[in-house]
């Protein structure tokens, strides 16, 4: 089974990057072109994500110093411990709806301390690539498009953020 899923993990990117000009040139799509107006709208929706993303890091940025987030670890973590969850990845289940870079922060220093072969470390892995930082997303990308009301976006993602974190701790238990 790792071997299989070491093969699937080498070659998925490559094959996606190099199948969709592909599919896109047989379609007669304008590849180059196509690309050129997506980088040209880029530019203007970076701008106008700008205040979005600031307000977003003032809040990470409180919530972290006002002692929430240990407040929560603390709280989560021997419940989760009981139930088999190392509780050193806790934290990172909290950060990662919050911050792609304070989670991602995070996940390195687990992966410094444990290594990336440990338990700790494959399931922090995991945890980054199953999950997404929902709360940012809301935040930044439904305020830049003008997005008032996000509360069924909300509870989706935050129950995918959910079911992502049990799932990885599910599938690294299993396979590795």
């Amino acid at each position: 089974m790792y071997q299989l899923v070491s093969l699937i993990s080498t070659w998925a990117i490559p094959l996606i990057l190099a199948f969709i000009p592909l599919y896109a040139y047989m379609k007669k799509v304008p590849v180059y072109e196509s690309f050129v107006d997506g980088a040209k709208g880029g530019f203007s929706t970076a701008i106008d994500i700008i205040p979005h993303l600031v307000g977003m890091m003032v809040a990470i940025s409180v919530f972290r110093a006002s002692g929430a987030l240990e407040f929560f670890t603390g709280w989560l973590t021997p419940w989760l411990r009981s139930i088999g969850v190392p509780g050193e990845i806790v934290p990172l289940g909290l950060l990662r709806p919050l911050t792609g870079t304070g989670s991602l922060a995070f996940t390195t220093d687990l992966i410094k301390t444990y290594g990336p072969d440990s338990m700790i470390g494959r399931i922090a892995s995991t945890i980054q690539g199953s999950t997404d930082t929902t709360l940012y997303v809301l935040t930044v990308y439904f305020g830049a498009v003008g997005i008032r009301n996000g509360r069924y976006a909300l509870k989706v993602g935050l129950f995918s953020d959910v079911v992502g974190f049990i799932a990885a701790i599910a599938v690294c238990l299993m396979i590795f």
